[in-house]
């Protein structure tokens, strides 16, 4: 019998919406230029429209401490392979990771 910590697919394939969702939304070209067309607060709510738009279930959001920092690193990782800049994927994931500890919290 094969113990697994973590479903690496569900990680993987809501990591994979987030970055889609986020990518069209607020692309790498937009979000990396220095002389930002689009504010910090404009740019939260992006990310976490694009966060709550990309969480199909409330099961995916339960998850433990180590979900969640599996989860900050997969979405970390996913969007600096895309071409963002490590803040604002440091920014995203932190996002995803409050959205997640909050949807734990209330079921």
């Amino acid at each position: 019998m094969k113990l697994a910590l973590f479903a690496a697919g569900r990680f993987d394939t809501l990591v994979q919406r987030v970055a889609q969702r986020i990518t069209v939304r607020c692309p790498p070209v937009i979000a990396n230029n220095p002389e930002r067309t689009v504010s910090p607060e404009r740019v939260e709510e992006i990310l976490e429209d694009c966060i709550l738009g990309a969480v199909q279930s409330p099961a995916e959001t339960r998850v433990g401490y180590l979900g969640k920092a599996r989860l900050k690193s997969a979405l970390k990782w996913e969007l600096r392979e895309i071409g963002y800049e490590e803040r604002f994927a440091d920014l995203a994931a932190e996002k995803l990771v409050e959205s997640v500890s909050r949807n734990s919290r209330g079921t």
